[in-house]
Formats: C-alpha cells, structure tokens, sequence
C-alpha cells in the first residue's frame, strides 16, 4: 500500500520507471502468525533466506510482464523479510499481491484516466478489480506489513521513531527500527497535542489513519522506517544531514510547550524539505 503525502499533492503527468520509495515495515514474532503460516516463516527463517528489498522488487516486476497484463501479480508471495531481536525471531511478509491491489486503487485516484488507459488497459484493471473483491470475501480482516511512500517519506511516519534509532551507513542504508510500544507511545502523544493546535488537522488525521494500522499488530512487533530506495535519489550529503525524526520530535515538543512559532518554522521547513524531494517525481 502506497502512501500520500502530507502536503498536497502536485498533478500527476508522469510516474517513476525507477523505485524511488521508502518503505514503513511491521516485523511480528512468529506467535503473531497462525498456523500452518508459522511454520513456514519458521522453516523460512532457518533455510537463511534474507531477500533484500531490490529482491522483492525484480520477482514483483517479473510477476507483472506477463501477456495478458494483469497489473497485480497472480499469486501471493511466500517471502518476508526477517530479523532477530533480542533472541526473539521477527518477520514482516511482502504480501506482494495484496499491496498491489491496494496500489491500483490509489493510482485509479491521482492518475487521470487517459494515463492509467496508457498504462494499464481498463480490462486488466477491471478483472483486477473482481479478482480483489472475491479474495476480501475470503479474507475480510487482511492487511498489509509494508507501507510505501513514492519519492518521500510521509512526515507522519517520523512520529514513529527517534533521532537516535537512526542507521546510516553511506552507499548502504538509511532506516530506524523501534520496539511496536514506543511506536504506539510517540504516536499517542504526539496526537494529543496535535489534535490541541491549530493549523495540523492533515498531520494529526495521517497519524490517526496510521495508529489504526499499527494496532493490527502484536505489541511485541518491531516498526521500521526505511529509506530504501530514496539513497539513490538524494545527494550523499543530504541524505548525511538529514534528521528528520528529530526536527520533527522538536517541533511537536515547541507545539506542546506553548512555542507556536518555533513549531510553525521546524514544520514549515520539515515539509518544504520533503515537498522538494517530492517534486522530483515530476521532473524531465
């Protein structure tokens, strides 16, 4: 499931050949998992399969280039990114068709409908379509592990994670990983006093619309935000500055203690920081 921005969002004329995403991730213990699913993740993990997110990406594109084009890949992935923290084996499933689905539905809402023709035949979105609709009947209370942002990370998500959870290693990777509680903990709180101010009702329903996901999910998970795809799209230096968490985490700290200014030019700056990388998207 793709992520809108929190800023309003430029038209769309165009869409990336290049995935230049981050990505918001659930890893659960297996406990979370019925069975037969946890003795797969189980055997899964213990065969040392540690598929990467470049991985998902090329065996999801080859699900696509087929003939007919489907737009969403036939059958559901049996891998998942996994973990171990503190002993306690993590797993986070792709469950690539079903973020396809989800993704049709978004494009179908900010591409015009003679870019979506050009790209996705109405047939195939049709028949994508009733095949969504018959597996929900199947499966009413499915939902995703993995969220995406296209050219940016939705600031809503840096709510989640602290300034020193971050991970960066140049040229590799760029993500923070924080225990489901003090996800759910920052979330609330910083709700509380969005929901206090003037001038965050879009920040404060995003945070709403994502405390609602997290809550599907054992509270003994792991949330991980990570850059991914954007460390090939941001100059090394900026990607070395970027602090993001904590800009954030320091204007809802001025927003709580009275300072509405100082919270109105971290924001301001946070999101022209963000809608700038965003704005990329549409560029020749």
């Amino acid at each position: 499931m793709s992520e809108s921005s929190d800023l309003p969002l430029p038209s769309a004329r165009s869409a990336p050949t290049v995935p230049y995403a981050s990505y918001l991730r659930v890893y659960e213990p297996l406990a979370a998992f019925a069975e037969p699913e946890r003795t797969h993740w189980a055997d899964y993990a213990r065969r040392g399969a540690t598929p990467t997110a470049q991985d998902e990406l090329r065996r999801s594109l080859s699900d696509l280039v087929r003939v007919p084009l489907v737009g969403v890949p036939s059958h559901e992935s049996a891998d998942a990114f996994t973990a171990v923290v503190d002993g306690v084996l993590l797993v986070c499933p792709w469950r690539t068709r079903l973020r396809g689905w989800l993704a049709l539905q978004e494009l179908v809402e900010w591409f015009p409908r003679s870019v979506l023709d050009a790209a996705l035949p109405p047939g195939a979105r049709r028949r994508a379509a009733e095949d969504y609709e018959r597996w929900r009947e199947r499966n009413p209370d499915a939902r995703p592990w993995i969220r995406t942002g296209v050219w940016q990370v939705p600031l809503r998500w840096f709510v989640l994670v602290a300034d020193e959870e971050r991970e960066h290693v140049p040229g590799e990777r760029l993500r923070y990983r924080t225990p489901m509680v003090q996800a759910r903990r920052r979330l609330a709180r910083a709700l509380r006093t969005l929901r206090d101010a003037e001038g965050y009702g879009v920040l404060a329903d995003g945070l709403v619309e994502v405390g609602s996901w997290l809550e599907e999910f054992h509270p003994r998970s792991m949330v991980e935000l990570d850059y991914a795809g954007l460390l090939h799209a941001l100059p090394a230096d900026r990607l070395a500055a970027d602090r993001s968490a904590g800009d954030l985490a320091a204007g809802i700290a001025a927003l709580r203690a009275g300072d509405v200014q100082g919270a109105t030019e971290v924001y301001e700056e946070l999101a022209e920081r963000w809608r700038a990388v965003r704005e990329r998207l549409f560029a020749n």
